[in-house]
């Protein structure tokens, strides 16, 4: 039985988490609402906002692993706040850049900042407090957080339409270093597991998580579920409404709002449902195939469907977020002292797919309109493509067992 923390530093510990997933959040979702403005400006084209968007997903992505051991070894209060200092220095770098090389530094820097801020969060969770109550403080960690993407909807439209992207840019590089020294002062590391012989290397724990039979069906749906959501919300949500619609970069906003405030009440609502239907596993199917269909749905429209395509979005990002229950539905597989590496590896699946997806989307995106065809079939045809891929991955996932704490 892991030990239970004081409801006063509970909340405590769960606030400072939250106000760094936040940050980690916007940072994610932030290039949708200026890509427009941003492709402008210096140049680039949707083949050079797929890499940007992406470096920050592999980069984050590739650093699960060196997260998940320094979690198991060192704890999360020196792991999470170290790392953010690069999340400060990125939002720094973003701010001054001027074409598509620095972006890439940027956003790289951010994205290996913003590593370990979830997982510490999870870590925590997963060590200090009950088994039945992790899927709850995931779903909700998100949920809350999610204002991220509030954020980084219409008030940054406002911001960079008032000031300027580069100076709202300046203000979230203060912000992320004030964030990373509230985690140093307030974050108190869980007593470290009991190691067992050869048990403590990266790869020897990676390879006896990977030889855990009851995962591989979770693994193809945790490589495409968040990286479809995050794909739409992150990057392509902006040149949708913007191309396919015609609509400002305000008016993009409060849709891009409407659907990052869907997201954050779905992965909320997700937060108690396994304790109260008993399941984690028909959750994350009946989530994962309603917004698949949803996909398809949303290709099938044309250029005078606005509301149509409002409510879909919403339904996507409300539906989608399955992302906490499918963590937790994994966890009960992972032994106690590989936890740090059993939750990044999962992490790694999640965005490391949403890192995949962006460029090999921003090219593909690229040779359809290069073929001359229309921008209301491209986002067809992408939006298809999402839809399929989320349901096939969801029929693999059916034969799942599950393991309640």
């Amino acid at each position: 039985m892991p030990p239970i923390e004081r409801p006063r530093r509970t909340v405590q510990t769960f606030l400072v988490f939250l106000f760094a997933y936040v940050l980690s959040q916007f940072f994610r979702s932030f290039l949708a609402v200026i890509a427009p403005e941003l492709a402008k400006e210096l140049a680039l084209t949707s083949t050079d906002l797929g890499n940007i968007s992406a470096i920050w997903f592999v980069v984050f992505a590739l650093a699960q692993f060196p997260v998940g051991v320094a979690l198991d070894r060192i704890g999360p209060r020196r792991t999470v706040p170290l790392l953010m200092v690069a999340a400060a220095g990125g939002a720094l770098l973003f701010a001054s850049a001027d074409g598509v090389f620095s972006c890439l530094v940027a956003m790289g820097l951010i994205g290996l900042g913003c590593a370990p801020i979830y997982m510490g969060a999870l870590y925590v969770f997963g060590r200090v407090y009950p088994p039945m109550r992790f899927a709850l403080l995931c779903s909700w960690l998100i949920g809350i957080g999610s204002a991220g993407n509030l954020l980084g909807a219409t008030p940054l439209a406002y911001a960079s339409a008032l000031l300027g992207w580069r100076a709202a840019f300046l203000a979230i590089a203060a912000i992320t270093l004030v964030s990373a020294l509230c985690l140093l002062w307030l974050i108190k590391d869980p007593p470290r597991a009991e190691q067992p012989d050869g048990g403590d290397s990266l790869l020897g724990g990676l390879w006896t998580l990977l030889k855990i039979r009851a995962l591989w069906p979770l693994l193809p749906l945790t490589a495409v579920s968040y990286a479809i959501i995050a794909g739409e919300r992150g990057l392509w949500v902006g040149p949708y409404l913007s191309e396919v619609f015609g609509l400002d970069p305000v008016a993009r906003g409060n849709i891009v709002l409407i659907m990052a405030a869907a997201m954050s009440l779905g992965a909320l609502a997700y937060g108690p449902l396994d304790q109260w239907l008993g399941t984690r596993k028909w959750i994350v199917a009946a989530g994962n195939a309603v917004t698949g269909i949803a996909f398809i749905a949303l290709a099938n429209l044309d250029a005078n469907s606005l509301p149509a395509a409002t409510v879909l979005l919403a339904v996507i990002g409300a539906i989608g977020m399955t992302y906490g229950v499918l963590m937790a539905h994994a966890r009960p597989f992972f032994p106690e002292h590989l936890l740090g590496r059993g939750i990044t590896l999962m992490n790694f699946l999640f965005i490391g797919g949403a890192g995949l997806l962006q460029p090999v989307s921003g090219a593909w995106v690229d040779s359809l309109k290069a073929s001359g065809l229309p921008a209301a079939e491209v986002f067809s045809r992408l939006h298809l493509a999402f839809g399929l891929a989320l349901l096939a991955a969801t029929a693999i996932y059916l034969s799942a067992k599950e393991k309640r704490p």
